[in-house]
């Protein structure tokens, strides 16, 4: 098949791989319905894909990984940058060279009787100023076809690329799915993203969070924007106004049903509206008007499936319904549809788990035994959300008013607090932590830090990631800057029952926060930052459910706790030695003298 471009950095590098992986054919992914299909009944004749039942769940397929390949493996994800300070303490790293060849050595000849299936990808709108092109190698038709669902895929992006050079380089190769062989390499002083040894989403759809956080991360870092594990949101009041918030929160705490909320009913009989602009994550840059503006890079969604539910996030559920790859769930034999634990109360008889064993659905359950792996996943077109914004390939992306963060807290942080500037906001950010859940492997109520929710992909050192944000500030109109905060929708009492409903009603805290972005409200001065008064919360609909009472006590702020949170804090902070940001020290110096 002939290359679809001339670039001549493309081809040269496509021969080098080519040479050393040695594929049987190389075949140009271009983008067309024709293709596509032509791929899915391969796979299908395969058994690598199952199709599922076209009248209920039109143009979706079914897949199952290796058993052991369910997941991202961050102790085999490595940041390969030539020093290694440059990888930071909280990143695994190895010497590029090293790496290299040990790559090569796994990856050598292991396209021998596959398909060579090269890849041009757009992350974000083709064209877009704030978009980037990246190309990946790969022998797995589930690949192509979960690429070509999460990002714009084809000949049109060469065409965009022209003969540049700036594009980033994805070599994968499923070689024996060997987990003792499976690595996910970074080099971000190359443009350049290895996978060897895996089959699953999270390790081997290279534009996802190894290529859109990753490498973007230090991207940015060198060219003066942000790529960040933030969704984006638009919230339409009754004028027909939309303000735009990002926000960042760790693993099971809610992130995607924020990006697909649904208003409360008051709310929406007012005429407010929720928009869905990316689940995942955001690329920010500033704007010709001084703002900054986001976009999301991806094109679909790589959900969790257990969980997702009609109550749960029925615009996530909605966005699965055609066109989407349902990857480790359970499979209903009498309809051939999809089932997974937390979808209904039905788990069906006549079921096949995620292994493929053909079991009794209920009797499997009562065995305490999940029908779907608990990291199963649905690969679905943003275009199917019934949310999404309006303004989704706008190339301009949207302007931000302000960046959340959040934290999975049984008693510390407050239902809502902002910071007092933008450095103030960096700290909030970096100090960010959830308590471990029974979800989570080891002991329960653990603070696990995770700064900004990017400390499992950012693809430098996390130091010059804090002092990254901070230059960035630097450059802003104070006035223009988004403004930052801190939610907490996990707040408990001493029983152990969660203060705040949650889901859609956390709509109400996010209209207090655009409030205090338009300056509409006072808030108190706190410690750790501005509190609201509970009488700016608005709580019409939620009676006997939270009082101005209760609400009081969510969002008080207990010293104490807060002096055990600042010895944390320190200790986290003394792995970042001298590249610790001293704006970072002093924000901490400051909390400290507050508390007394």
């Amino acid at each position: 098949m002939a290359p679809l471009t001339q670039n001549q950095s493309v081809l040269s590098w496509i021969d080098e791989k080519a040479e050393l992986v040695k594929p049987d054919q190389i075949v140009w992914i271009d983008g067309s319905e024709k293709q596509i299909e032509a791929l899915r009944k391969e796979a299908c004749s395969t058994g690598e894909l199952i199709k599922l039942n076209d009248e209920l769940l039109p143009d979706c397929y079914y897949h199952r990984t290796a058993v052991n390949d369910v997941a991202r493996v961050e102790d085999r994800t490595l940041i390969c940058s030539r020093k290694e300070e440059d990888a930071g303490p909280t990143n695994h790293w190895m010497d590029p060279e090293k790496a290299y060849k040990m790559l090569y050595d796994i990856a050598r000849d292991s396209y021998k009787g596959r398909t060579m299936y090269v890849i041009p990808y757009s992350m974000g709108p083709v064209g877009s100023p704030l978009a980037k092109i990246g190309i990946e190698l790969t022998d797995s038709i589930y690949v192509v076809l979960n690429m070509c669902i999460m990002t714009r895929v084809g000949k049109k992006v060469l065409d965009v690329l022209g003969d540049s050079n700036d594009w980033v380089r994805g070599l994968h190769c499923k070689c024996d799915i060997d987990a003792e062989k499976r690595w996910i390499c970074q080099f971000p002083e190359d443009n350049t993203i290895i996978s060897v040894n895996s089959g699953y989403g999270g390790n081997v759809l290279l534009g996802k969070k190894c290529f859109a956080l990753r490498i973007a991360s230090y991207q940015g870092k060198n060219e003066g924007w942000q790529a960040e594990h933030m969704l984006i949101l638009g919230i339409e009041n009754p004028q027909g106004e939309v303000k735009y918030i990002c926000a960042a929160f760790p693993s099971a705490c809610g992130k995607t049903n924020l990006a697909m909320l649904i208003p409360p009913e008051g709310y929406r009989k007012k005429g407010y509206k929720v928009w869905c602009v990316g689940d995942d994550i955001s690329w920010i840059r500033k704007g010709e008007d001084g703002r900054l503006y986001a976009i999301n890079p991806e094109n679909g969604f790589f959900g969790v499936a257990p969980g997702t539910n009609e109550h749960s996030n029925p615009n996530a559920l909605a966005s699965t319904k055609k066109g989407t790859i349902f990857t480790n769930v359970a499979r209903n034999l009498d309809n051939n549809t999809v089932w997974w634990e937390g979808l209904d109360k039905n788990p069906p008889v006549n079921a096949e788990e995620w292994t493929g064993k053909k079991v009794n659905g209920p009797e499997w359950k009562a065995e305490g035994k999940n029908l779907a792996h608990p990291n199963s996943r649905f690969t679905a077109p943003a275009v199917n959300c019934p949310c999404i914004s309006p303004e989704f390939e706008n190339p301009k992306g949207v302007p931000i008013s302000a960046f959340v963060f959040g934290g999975r807290r049984a008693k510390l942080a407050p239902l809502v607090y902002q910071s007092r500037d933008w450095n103030h906001g960096v700290f909030v950010g970096s100090i960010m932590a959830s308590e471990t859940t029974a979800a989570a492997a080891g002991a329960v109520g653990v603070v696990r830090r995770d700064p900004m929710a990017m400390l499992p992909f950012c693809g430098y050192n996390m130091g010059d990631y804090w002092q990254h944000w901070i230059d960035i500030g630097k450059t802003l109109d104070p006035d223009k800057a988004p403004k930052i905060f801190n939610v907490n929708w996990f707040r408990k009492d001493d029983e152990g029952n969660f203060l705040w409903p949650g889901f859609g009603d956390n709509l109400r805290v996010l209209e207090w926060i655009l409030k205090r972005c338009d300056g509409e409200v006072d808030a108190k001065e706190t410690a750790i930052g501005y509190v609201p008064y509970a009488k700016d919360i608005n709580i019409e609909g939620l009676e006997g459910e939270v009082s101005l009472e209760s609400l009081e006590s969510i969002l008080d702020v207990d010293k104490s706790l807060w002096e055990t949170e600042a010895d944390g804090i320190a200790e986290f902070y003394g792995k970042f030695g001298d590249k610790l940001p001293k704006e970072l020290t002093e924000e901490l110096e400051t909390l400290k003298a507050n508390l007394k």
